[in-house]
């Protein structure tokens, strides 16, 4: 496997390898486990409201923070009374514990510090949350989701051990669903797959003569870019590239480009050279092209990269060789109110060769876009291999 890159030079992301045994077990809904163990019974009414706040911290952040996860504090006194915020804004800045600490400032000491994350235990780009909060003598800490990441997990006892009242537990299926896909990729040492597709309502992307613009509506189009902001990596195959010559960057309604910093990296899977002038290659956001047929490599080199989300828009080709190896956790379907008849299927060969061995999902949303629908999903089968 070779990889080239490319785009622009103003690029942040820094490899980051991930050595967590995979777990093949797949449950039915992938953010299903990471839940901490609902312990909450100890936890007041206004530890509740605090937890809430700090869950909205966390989801208010714009953009994306991984590779690190979505993290959120709130800082109360002792008569409940809220004395500081913070949240985490992504790799290299401060942790939500310390923004909200450096809010407080000497009134921290004392405090019931409220977070939706275990807080990390070790020290990386920054320094550890643990000896922070031990440091500005907070009193209690109260989180919602347990670390899932052996790395930095531990912390709740470290901060007993100093003497500092520990409750988790707290809203914790919130705080998994906020960071279900991070989550998901420590678990499982490689990023989560959303595959999207746009088709007909008879499973069509394209006409005969290869046209595929536009299948859906403006209000689906621009959903697509909403959720593609979300993700690490945009993922198509040579074939793609070749025959579209697609941006894969997030614009807005006007078609713009958004800033750099809100561009996903852009990856493009296979062993074909691609032209120089592609606009892959532009300096809206980097690329790299992976040059195997391996879907496994692929994510392992994504993971390598730091990539935690990726959002695969095929082609067809590239998508059944995904859904094969069960890599797919998640499908977004753009259905559009039109028939083609003959034309190119949004999924080619995924490894079914009876109706037994179908890939079974379940509905998690049915969303209408103006004419069109999206459709989400989830599989209920394991992964292959």
């Amino acid at each position: 496997m070779t990889v080239r890159m490319g785009g622009s030079t103003r690029s942040s992301r820094e490899p980051r390898a991930v050595s967590v045994p995979r777990d093949d077990n797949a449950t039915p809904d992938p953010c299903a486990s990471y839940a901490a163990d609902g312990r909450d019974r100890m936890a007041s009414p206004v530890e509740h409201a605090a937890m809430r706040r700090a869950l909205e911290l966390a989801a208010s952040v714009p953009g994306r923070v991984s590779p690190n996860p979505r993290v959120g504090c709130v800082l109360l006194d002792a008569t409940g009374t809220g004395i500081g915020e913070g949240a985490h804004r992504g790799a290299g800045t401060v942790h939500a514990e310390v923004d909200a600490l450096g809010a407080a400032g000497a009134a921290a000491r004392g405090a019931t510090a409220v977070v939706t994350l275990e807080p990390c235990s070790h020290t990386g780009r920054t320094g550890a949350c643990t000896d922070a909060l031990i440091a500005a003598g907070v009193a209690r800490v109260v989180f919602a989701m347990t670390d899932p990441d052996p790395v930095a997990a531990g912390g709740a006892d470290v901060l007993r051990n100093s003497g500092i009242g520990v409750e988790g537990g707290v809203l914790a299926a919130d705080a998994a669903a906020l960071n279900c896909r991070w989550a998901f990729s420590i678990e499982r040492a490689r990023p989560f797959v959303t595959w999207k597709v746009a088709a007909t309502l008879d499973g069509r992307s394209a006409a005969v003569d290869g046209t595929s613009t536009w299948i859906t509506g403006p209000d689906a189009r621009h959903d697509v870019h909403r959720l593609r902001a979300q993700a690490d990596a945009i993922v198509v195959g040579t074939g793609t590239v070749l025959a579209d010559d697609p941006r894969l960057n997030v614009r807005d309604r006007m078609d713009a480009p958004l800033p750099f910093r809100h561009q996903p990296l852009r990856v493009v899977v296979g062993t074909r050279d691609l032209p120089d002038t592609a606009r892959v290659w532009d300096d809206a956001a980097d690329t790299v092209q992976i040059r195997t047929h391996d879907v496994r490599a692929v994510l392992q080199a994504l993971s390598d990269l730091g990539v935690r989300h990726a959002w695969l828009e095929g082609g067809p080709r590239l998508a059944g060789a995904f859904v094969a190896a069960g890599l797919v956790d998640e499908v977004v379907a753009y259905l559009a109110p039109a028939l083609l008849g003959d034309g190119r299927a949004a999924l080619a060969a995924a490894g079914v060769e009876t109706l037994a061995g179908r890939h079974r999902l379940a509905f998690t949303d049915v969303t209408r876009l103006g004419a069109d629908v999206r459709l989400t999903a989830r599989p209920l089968t394991a992964e292959v291999g």
